[in-house]
Parts: C-alpha cells; structure tokens; sequence
C-alpha cells in the first residue's frame, strides 16, 4: 500500500462516530498538502530560525542547572519556541498515554486517569481506544497543551517489563490496530500525538545501552509491523524514539530504523522527536532524528547552534536541516495548530471523562476464573475486603505516566530513590475506593476491611464472612523491571490462607502486568482489574456485582512460570544496579538482549512454537453469559462468519480468527478480530479483512507470502481453537 494510501484509509477511519460529544472531529489530515506548505515556510526561514524548532526544554524545576523557562511555557514535559515571524505556534508537551500526567503535582491541577495501557487493550475494542484517546486530548488541549506523547505500542517481549502497564498487547495487528485509533482520538482535538517508543523497548534494566539483537525479518513482522499499522491508522504527526540500541546503535541515532524503515520504506512524513535524555551525540540528526527533546537531560545542547555551524559549512547537513524543518512542520499544519491554538484554562467536564474512564475499566477487566461465585449476590451479608488499600483506591502505574486527579493521590507509599525522580518511583492510589463502591451496591451488608499485612488478622476477618475479596496489587513503573512474576509483600501466602478460611475467596488483581497465581486451584474466582484508572473503584464493584457483565480478554498471555519464557531470566537483572534514567555504572559496561530466540513469535506465539500450556493464554476470557462463533467460510482475504450469543444475559464476545498453518508448516497468528455485542439468544454475522503481512515472512526487502494452503479457525483464545478451514493462496510478494 503506498503512502498515500495508506493517508486514505486512515482519514476514512477517522470518521468513527464519538458518541458522548466532548471532542469535536477535526478535519481529515491532509499530508500532502501540509508538506508542500512546510516546504514553502522553510524556504522563508532564517539560519537562527531553522534551529529553533529543532529543540527545547523540559519546563520543570529540576535542580541543577536549569535553562530559563519561557513565559507562556507550562509544567509539563517539553516546550519548543514557536518562531512568531511565520505565524508558527510554539509546542507545548505533555505526557502521556493514560492522560495528562501529574509531573509530581507540581502544576497544581488534576486530569482523568485512564485505565493502564494493557488494561485499554484489554477491551480489544478500537471505538473505545478513540473515544479514550479523544478524552485526554481534550483535556490537554484545555489546559494549554499541543503535543501528547501518547501511542505507547512497544510488543510485550518479557511481561516482567516495567512498562508493559504502559504498552498494549504481545501482537503486532491487535497493538497496531488499537493504537492507531487512540493516536486519531488525541489528534481529533487539533493536536499532535506521538506514537513510541520506536522501537524494541522490551526492558526497562540498562534502558539506555541493553542492546537488542533481532534479524530485520523478525523485527519486520513483530514489533515494526505494530508501529507501521499504528502509524498507518493513526496517522501521528511525531514518532519519539526508544532510549535503548538496537544493533550496537542508540535507537534515536539507528540509521536502519530512522532513515531506512521510518522514512523511506514507510515514508512517513511527519518528524522524529528524541526521548529525554536519550540523545548522544550530533550525528544522530544524520540517522533521522529531527528534534531534541528535553535538552537539559542531554550531554550537550546538540541540534541549536552546533547545527547551525554544521549547516553552515556543509551542504549536506543544510539539506538534513531543511528536512528537519520541513517535518516538524509538516506535522503543526497537518494538525491545525496554528489554525486552533491552545490556550490554558479551558473548560474540563470531569465527571464526563470520568465515565469514559470507568467504560474503559469495565470493558478491560477479564473474569480468568470463576466456579460460580461470582456474580455477587447484591443480598449479601457480610463482605471482607483484605489488602491493597481497597478502603481507599486503585493502585497506578509509576513514572512519566503518572496521572492522578485533583487533590492528588489518596495513598502513597514510598518505594525508593531520592532527589528529582524520587516522585516519579512511589506507589500511587488514586481516588476510586472499591469498598465504597461495594458498600454502594450490598447496601444492607456488613463491609469489613483490613489491609493484610497480618494474615491472622485477615483469616480471621474472611471466616467471618459469606463472601472474602483480596485485593492484590503489583506495582511497575518506568525506568525499573519487575524482578520476577510473582505477587510482593507476601500477598500469595496471604491469598492461600485467606481461601483456606474462606470457600468464597475471590481474588482481584490490580497488576501491571502478568502474575503467576500458586493458589489459583484454592480460589472460587479471579477478575484482573490491572491498573483500573479514575474509576476503578466502581468498575470493579459493577463486574463484582453484575451490573456489568465482563468481557475483557487477555491482550498478553499469563506464563505458568519464568521458565516459559524466552529468557527465563531477565538480561542484566543479575548485575545491573536499579537505576531509573538507565545509564551505564562505567562506559565499559556492555549489555545485550538476544530478541532473535523468540524472533517474531512473541508471546502466544512462542507458546505455540513450543507447545506449552501457559496459565492463562493470549485472548482469555470469561463472561457470565456462553457465546458461540461458528461457520467459517474464506473467500481470498475475507473470513465471514457468525457469532451468537448462548447464555441467557447480554453480553459481548470478542470473535477471533487466527492463522494455524500455512504451506504445510505450523505457525500461529493473530488474523483478525471484533468486538461482538450481543443480547440473549442473539446472532450476528460477521466479516474480516485479513492483513496480507500477517500471513507473510519478511525477507530480500519485501514481504513474501509462498503458495500453497492456508489453514484458519476461530478461537476462544490462542489457545483454544475451534474447526479448521483451509483456503489455497497463489505466491505473492511486495514491497512496503
């Protein structure tokens, strides 16, 4: 598909209808047209102006040495000076992908939470990834902002990741699909959004030198195929680079990833901003970079007058400058900023957000078990509610992410660090507390609670009940790994003797990512809540209690242990010392990450390779009521089929096609997927277009897809598939 194509199937995209009203739909992007008028602006600009647009500053107080902050600057991530001569907006930047972060409360003002990343993949449902990404833009835009850095899609190579919460999925068309539609929603609001961390952040251990190595037929079809859908759906007027290497290269200064891939065989039109801190060395503006991004974390402010001299002497990187240029404004007029300037202060209708917030929450929480406990019975008489603060909030991920409301967070607990990034790592709970919310739908029954640092205390609390809930949390942020997946604190010790006095126990994990789960044969029922966002309280509360039913699906498999693994054990977590802007102890310390063992069989995929039973698999999930996907017909790249609803309540099923075989060999691929609701006793036909590229190899700079047949079947999940329907396909091959 051309470039130009692919602009418009992404504007014909762009036209999924918003039903709550809060953002206005901002008018197709048109590139082509942008990029001529970029071109225009940049032959009028002066040498001093051509190296304004190409950095900037992060506008906080962070001790040290801190260039002067621009008047109409506001506390967030970045801020690069507009040039006023050409009429060209300043950009004003804030993070991130879960809404407009709290920089420590250091701008006095709160935003909508939304679920974590993996929670909103979760529902498997783009209108919903839109709608989410609508919101926050919309709440950036009012408090003065023109750039999100929003469109975290990075695969989930390793879920002990510290910001698999972050990201979205372990499968390049369900990432790539879901990302684009929340890049549209953000830049719906006449703003920028980025899409990042590009590319193979699989580990936040030695972020800045793990050097990844990856055949570029593997990278192709996994991790780079989620970026090019995502960029191709959504459109992104920025791509921000990943702080690690990727074949002995910094990913902000790879060649191969910035020029070869990005630019040229994408084309991508819009600009390349560095992550903070990330930026080496002035080369890397020759490899593709265009912008630098929180200048003060560099070594050096490289990309103004030391560009400027450059440019000045050598023809070649004038051309490189005047491209740098030209993107950057590329993408302020295909958004419109110019035409829409922010302004702060505008108006915020927060109890709105908040039940786009609390939607997203339901429709990512996942019922993994359940022996008919659940749901509960709004009679009951007596609930105890043990651990993870459940009287008060929901537990948030930690780091540039960080959202919270206003008047903060309702309980933090310090984890560790000192001086600037000590807020960044402390365990944060927003204001969403799941036992007032139970309290509100059992109105007659007695609610205890009690935190769960003594399990006699707690045992003691779930014999006394009809029904105990243990709220159990693993906490992740950016810039550290988890260690290992099993539950902090002792909480599986406590869940186990909390079962043994209760035959009723319900566990619900509010977790980052994956946890192994020793007690799962002990428990009645398990719901993963993940990172539930603003209103992850009553969320909870509405699946607990059925007013929701639940219809969430793992976007990530749940390894039975670390053993399962690619790398059972994570690369440098045996040597590297905890550090969260990621750098090397000494210039000699060398790391590496093999991505070449799983290569693009990520997640189920390996699982599939392998034949191992995970414990819970990629696109699991339960609901209270039965649904069926059934007759499978293939015609070329079109699977039609029907999925009807069993049980005997409304609900919704995620129908999902995956590739079994192709030419004879085993190879398991997601193909497609819908988001399927539907009442009692309800069918409804459905029909997928299969991407070509997800039944293709990458290899001699194309992609290639060998002839023979090609075997189909709709699955529950990854794992769990029904009737094989094969289908011949001619030979193909294409480029990009």
């Amino acid at each position: 598909m051309t470039y130009r194509n692919r602009i418009l199937a992404a504007v014909a995209l762009s036209a999924l209808p918003v039903s709550d009203g809060y953002a206005q739909q901002a008018p197709a992007m048109d590139m082509q047209a942008a990029d001529a008028r970029a071109g225009a602006t940049v032959k009028r600009m002066t040498a001093d102006e051509k190296v304004m647009l190409t950095h900037g500053i992060m506008p906080l107080p962070l001790g040290g040495p801190t260039p002067p902050i621009p008047a109409d600057a506001i506390a967030g991530a970045g801020y690069i000076t507009g040039i006023v001569r050409l009429g060209v907006p300043a950009l004003k930047e804030t993070d991130a992908s879960l809404g407009v972060s709290y920089v420590m409360g250091i701008r006095k003002d709160g935003a909508t939470a939304l679920p974590s990343g993996v929670a909103q993949a979760a529902s498997w449902n783009p209108d919903l990834m839109y709608r989410g990404g609508a919101m926050i833009g919309s709440e950036a835009r009012a408090k003065g902002f023109n750039v999100l850095l929003a469109g975290g899609v990075n695969l989930m190579r390793d879920p002990r990741n510290g910001r698999t919460f972050e990201y979205l999925a372990e499968d390049p068309l369900l990432s790539g699909m879901l990302v684009g539609a929340a890049i549209r929603g953000v830049q719906s609001n006449r703003i920028i959004s980025t899409i990042k961390h590009f590319a193979l952040n699989g580990q936040e251990t030695g972020r800045k030198y793990v050097d990844v190595k990856i055949s570029e037929g593997a990278a192709r079809e996994s991790d780079l195929l989620a970026f090019q859908i995502g960029i191709e759906q959504g459109q992104p007027g920025s791509v921000m680079f990943a702080y690690n290497r990727v074949h002995a290269q910094q990913a902000c200064a790879s060649d191969w990833l910035l020029n070869t891939v990005l630019k040229q065989s994408w084309g991508y039109k819009g600009f390349v901003m560095s992550d903070w801190g990330g930026v080496p060395k002035i080369e890397a503006a020759l490899n593709g970079l265009d912008q630098q991004s929180g200048e003060q974390l560099d070594p050096g402010v490289f990309f103004a007058d030391k560009l400027k001299d450059k440019a000045a002497a050598d023809p070649a990187w004038r051309a490189r400058l005047d491209d740098m240029n030209r993107r950057i404004l590329t993408a302020i007029y295909a958004s419109g900023l110019d035409k829409a300037p922010v302004s702060p202060g505008g108006r915020i209708d927060f109890a709105a957000n908040a039940q786009i917030a609390e939607e997203v929450a339901k429709q990512g929480i996942v019922l993994l078990k359940n022996n008919g406990v659940l749901p509960l019975a709004k009679s009951a008489k007596s609930i105890a509610l043990i651990g993870g603060y459940a009287d008060g909030g929901v537990l948030s991920g930690a780091g540039s992410s960080q959202v919270h409301g206003e008047g903060g967070p309702v309980v933090t607990r310090p984890v560790g660090g000192k001086g600037v990034w000590a807020g960044f790592i402390a365990q944060q709970y927003h204001r969403s507390s799941p036992l007032d919310a139970i309290q509100a739908l059992a109105k007659d029954a007695k609610v205890t609670f009690r935190d769960g640092r003594y399990i006699t205390d707690a045992v003691e609390k779930a014999k006394q009940a009809e029904v105990a809930i243990v709220f159990a949390t693993q906490w992740a942020t950016e810039g550290l790994d988890v260690p290992d997946l099993s539950l902090p604190d002792g909480q599986d010790e406590l869940i186990a003797a909390v079962a043994a006095a209760n035959p009723n126990t319900i566990v619900v994990l509010e977790t980052g990512g994956p946890v192994k789960m020793p007690w799962l044969g002990q428990v009645a029922g398990v719901i993963e809540a993940w990172y539930p966002g603003a209103r992850g309280g009553p969320a909870i509360a509405s699946v607990l209690f059925g007013e929701t039913n639940p219809s969430g699906r793992l976007p990530i498999t749940f390894p039975a242990s670390e053993a399962q693994l690619p790398r059972p054990k994570l690369d440098g977590a045996d040597w590297v010392e905890p550090d969260f802007a990621g750098n090397p102890a000494s210039p000699d310390d060398k790391l590496s990450a093999d991505y070449d063992i799983e290569g693009s069989d990520v997640g189920y995929r390996w699982f599939a390779r392998n034949g191992t039973k995970p414990l819970f698999p990629f696109g699991h999930g339960l609901s209270y009521t039965t649904f069926e996907s059934a007759g499978l017909e293939l015609k070329g790249l079109t699977a039609n089929f029907t999925v009807k609803n069993t049980g005997q309540r409304e609900g919704a099923e995620v129908a999902q096609l995956y590739l079994v075989d192709r030419a004879g060999q085993a190879k398991r691929r997601l193909a497609g997927f819908r988001r399927v609701n539907l009442a009692a006793g309800v069918a409804q036909s459905v029909s997928l277009t299969i991407d070509p590229r997800i039944l293709a190899d990458w290899k001699d700079d194309r992609w290639s897809m060998p002839a023979g047949e090609y075997t189909f079947a709709l699955g529950q999940d990854a794992q769990t598939l029904g009737p094989r329907v094969k289908l011949k396909l001619p030979a193909k091959t294409w480029k990009d």
